[in-house]
């Protein structure tokens, strides 16, 4: 078994619910064949009480629970997980393809879940050394958003997907969403795969895949091309080559 190229270590008061995840499909596949180190850590591990109690209520008053700070450093500390910790709240930068890959790029990281009304502060001044964030919603706590950075960020390690080249076409790779896809038959109800991806013509395939994915983004994300510092003539040239252009 070949050593892992990726370390990354959750916490959460849901350990199974991580674990049946992460042991599925791509990443199971890819945690089995040793290139994935995905540990998960119960924060209830470190509670003292005999209820496992890890929050309690704000002080100040308000609804709901905070995660206490005694049982999340102790877990923590436990274990000394690969740096940087990362919170998942709604505080933290945004999400995106670019920072997968800086955190594949650093070859480990570990993730904290939050739960109920928030953390307490101390946690995320003190423990943790940065904060993400997966979109501007609410969620009932930080395990999804967890599976969405692992799974993101997994996909980017060498032998994960099996063929190298796949990262390197999906969206946002590029700063595009990603062209098209079509697959067999050729003509369906009516609808026809476009004679370029059947012509062979791989140099022309190529060039229909980049006006595909220029029109796309265009249409469904123009926040995407504008920060590219907009259509540049060379893309404008393939889209009225192929017909993308209106």
């Amino acid at each position: 078994m070949c050593s892992a190229r990726l370390r990354v270590a959750t916490f959460t008061i849901f350990p199974a619910l991580v674990e049946g995840w992460l042991d599925a499909s791509l990443i199971g596949r890819a945690r089995q064949a040793g290139l994935l180190d995905l540990r998960v850590h119960d924060l209830r591990s470190a509670a003292q009480d005999p209820h496992r109690s890890v929050d309690d209520a704000p002080f100040g008053g308000g609804a709901g629970m905070v995660l206490a700070p005694e049982p999340v450093f102790a877990a923590v500390e436990a274990v000394d997980p690969p740096r940087p910790l990362l919170l998942l709240g709604p505080g933290g930068r945004r999400f995106d393809q670019g920072v997968a890959r800086e955190l594949a790029g650093a070859g480990a990281f570990s993730l904290l879940c939050g739960r109920y009304e928030g953390i307490d502060q101390r946690i995320a001044d003190h423990l943790c050394d940065d904060e993400l964030s997966v979109g501007d919603y609410i969620l009932a706590g930080g395990e999804l958003a967890a599976l969405a950075v692992i799974e993101a960020v997994a996909r980017l390690v060498p032998g994960v997907l099996g063929n190298e080249a796949s990262p390197l076409d999906e969206s946002f790779s590029d700063g595009l969403l990603e062209y098209p896809q079509y697959t067999r038959p050729a003509s369906f109800r009516g609808w026809d795969v476009p004679a370029v991806l059947r012509s062979g013509d791989h140099a022309t395939v190529a060039r229909w895949r980049r006006a595909a994915a220029v029109a796309r983004t265009l249409h469904s994300r123009p926040d995407l091309i504008e920060a590219a510092g907009g259509l540049s003539d060379a893309d404008r040239g393939l889209m009225e080559e192929f017909g993308f252009m209106a």
